[in-house]
């Protein structure tokens, strides 16, 4: 024989939030919830009646009984970057001064950006983490210019000039 169903104290809560509920999945857990208690239904029996499996009828009831019958409206949703090191507006203040060095001809080292991070952080970071980082800022490695930013026309002709010819 199966052991008497628990959860009377939630009985009263669980038959409003029946009357109230504003989703199938709100009124399948209240029904997980009263089945038992007021028919002497078997978990098997419930999940037959509201279509679920038995396991997961079983933790719709846990969950109801478990929360007191709260609408979890305050629980986080699923997506997100729930393991983030820094939020967009960080990450953008701490990239500035490396974009802006890049953007003004000069070279983006990673190295000096996972050193830069690993300080800021006060611990060590993956390389992949800064190409990460890079990457949700949409920095992409572009072709390199037609000539350095720290070259020197007049050298450049003067070398051309005085240089010796190959030989054919």
């Amino acid at each position: 024989m199966a052991r008497p169903a628990s959860g009377k104290e939630v009985l009263g809560i669980a038959k409003e939030f029946l009357k109230r509920a504003r989703s199938a999945e709100e009124l399948r857990q209240a029904q997980a919830v009263i089945l038992p208690l007021e028919f002497g239904f078997s978990m098997q029996q419930v999940a037959e009646v509201i279509g679920v499996s038995p396991g997961w009828a079983c933790h719709l009831r846990t969950q109801f009984i478990h929360s007191g019958g709260v609408r979890p409206e305050s629980k986080p949703k699923h997506g997100g970057r729930r393991r983030e090191n820094m939020s967009r507006a960080e990450e953008e203040i701490f990239l500035a001064p490396f974009l802006e060095k890049a953007a003004a001809g000069g070279i983006l080292v990673i190295r000096e950006i996972k050193q830069a991070l690993d300080q800021h952080l006060g611990r060590k970071t993956a390389l992949a983490s800064v190409y990460n980082l890079l990457h949700r800022h949409n920095w992409r490695k572009l072709a390199p210019d037609k000539r350095h930013p720290k070259s020197d026309a007049i050298a450049q002709e003067d070398w051309e000039k005085n240089s010796r010819k190959r030989s054919k």
